[in-house]
């Protein structure tokens, strides 16, 4: 079985209440799932995911469930204890799950309540490529 996978989002802005708090928190998540950060002026970005203040609209993303792709179980577990120590909430420890087979996830609350994943495909023998690098004219 094989399926292919493109990229549907461009970019996504999650809002945070406090940035104090929640930028640390998501950089150790993304620092563990083995990506670079980005650090703006108020804000990172990792990946066009972007963290940013609410600033003075007071709009925070609330309600939200975002899952990452992790290479392996032990990435799956590194992002969930970064989570942890960084202000998250265990929303689902580290583990096999039966939405199919192979499926190893790890389920945190951020600091503003959203339900953000970590999981392994473990189905997935091979990928063309890690990612896919865009170049402009």
């Amino acid at each position: 079985m094989s399926y292919t996978v493109g990229r549907l989002i461009d970019h996504l802005d999650i809002r945070v209440s406090d940035p104090a708090v929640s930028l640390p928190f998501y950089r150790a998540i993304f620092t563990a799932l083995g990506h670079q950060v980005e650090a703006l002026e108020d804000a990172i970005n990792c990946d066009e995911v972007y963290v940013t203040a609410s600033g003075n609209t007071g709009r925070v993303t609330r309600d939200l469930h975002l899952c990452f792709q992790a290479a392996t179980r032990a990435q799956v577990a590194a992002f969930h204890a970064a989570g942890l120590a960084h202000g998250g909430r265990d929303n689902g420890a580290p583990g096999l799950r039966d939405y199919h087979p192979g499926y190893y996830a790890a389920f945190l609350l951020d600091p503003d309540g959203n339900n953000l994943e970590a999981k392994v495909d473990e189905r997935i023998t091979d990928r063309t490529a890690p990612a896919i690098t865009l170049t402009t004219a």
